[in-house]
């Protein structure tokens, strides 16, 4: 989880972060304190195991899994319940970061104060370190609504942030995955009303070696 900590002294500020084991990240400028810049979420999501000593060692996709990924790289709104559960088990051993776009009440239209953080990720995905690779997209919400409504309100959202990355930055709809999982696998399960549970987890499923090589 990231926080952004104001008006605390250098040493009570780092006595908090020793005490909770907290990573304290400044915003990239202009964008509001949760944002992650373009760098920030290629070091999240790049798929080698040399950009971190302490980084976990994450099993290699099997070749079903790999075909099964290929199969679903750009579908529109039609995954069934199997492939969105087949993709979260996958997605659980990917490299993987959590951004807070922020959409206005019951809608799913990009809004101003959305855009920096997809920039961001746009740059990101256009970058020579994760170009070409397939991304999944997976919209969450909190837990207030029916499951019914929520689910649907969050693969909305997940394909609002696909079109903006497809219509501004050029990637190709092939390369990018929206699913919609509402109320499931909260980031924050002892308070499932939490607003860090509305979120949008990007997921890098195959680096372009791996999805192109057929």
């Amino acid at each position: 989880m990231i926080m952004w900590v104001q008006t605390i002294s250098g040493k009570r500020l780092r006595a908090a972060i020793l005490a909770s084991g907290l990573v304290v990240i400044a915003a990239p400028q202009g964008a509001s304190a949760g944002d992650l810049s373009a760098q920030q979420i290629i070091d999240g999501l790049k798929t080698s195991k040399t950009r971190s000593l302490s980084a976990p060692t994450r099993p290699a996709l099997s070749p079903s899994d790999l075909d099964f990924v290929r199969n679903v790289r750009g579908k529109t709104r039609s995954l069934s319940m199997g492939d969105r559960d087949h993709l979260a088990e996958i997605a659980a051993q990917r490299p993987k970061i959590d951004l807070d776009i922020n959409f206005d009440f019951d809608s799913a239209a990009v809004t101003p104060r959305t855009e920096p953080q997809l920039h961001s990720l746009g740059k990101a995905l256009t970058s020579d370190e994760l170009a070409g690779s397939v991304i999944m997209l997976g919209g969450h919400t909190d837990g207030k609504g029916s499951d019914a409504y929520n689910h649907d309100l969050s693969e909305r959202r997940a394909e609002a942030v696909k079109r903006f990355l497809i219509e501004t930055y050029k990637i190709p709809a092939e390369n990018l995955v929206a699913a919609g999982y509402g109320k499931e696998g909260y980031k924050n399960s002892a308070d499932p009303f939490s607003p860090e549970n509305r979120r949008v987890e990007v997921v890098n499923m195959a680096a372009k070696e791996q999805a192109a090589n057929k």
